[in-house]
């Protein structure tokens, strides 16, 4: 059985980073999935790739997998650089400008 532990990246919805934080053990795909003829879903006999578990460190992840006997593949996450304004949107509103703010 084979598993992929990551750290799950931001939506494309927004900008924020909910739901990052934790690292997921995902089991991987064992057997082929079948087209229903009648009604055209998507089937497989594999119930194991509808499993999650989230852990909070990376090292957790691991001693899971290795005490289950789990050959678990790490994918670490790419770094990004915070886009953050050092006063932000306020600063658009602030009353201790040096120049007057128009468009």
């Amino acid at each position: 059985m084979r598993a992929r532990i990551y750290k799950p990246s931001r939506t494309a919805m927004s900008s924020g980073t909910a739901k990052t934080h934790q690292w997921v053990l995902e089991f991987d795909q064992s057997d082929a999935r079948s087209l229903d003829p009648l009604m055209g879903w998507t089937s497989s006999a594999d119930t194991q790739t509808q499993v999650k578990l989230c852990f909070d460190s990376k090292e957790e992840a691991l001693e899971y997998a290795r005490n289950k006997g789990i050959d678990a593949i790490v994918s670490e996450p790419k770094k990004r650089k915070a886009n953050i304004r050092p006063r932000g949107y306020g600063e658009n509103f602030a009353t201790d400008r040096k120049t007057v703010w128009t468009h």
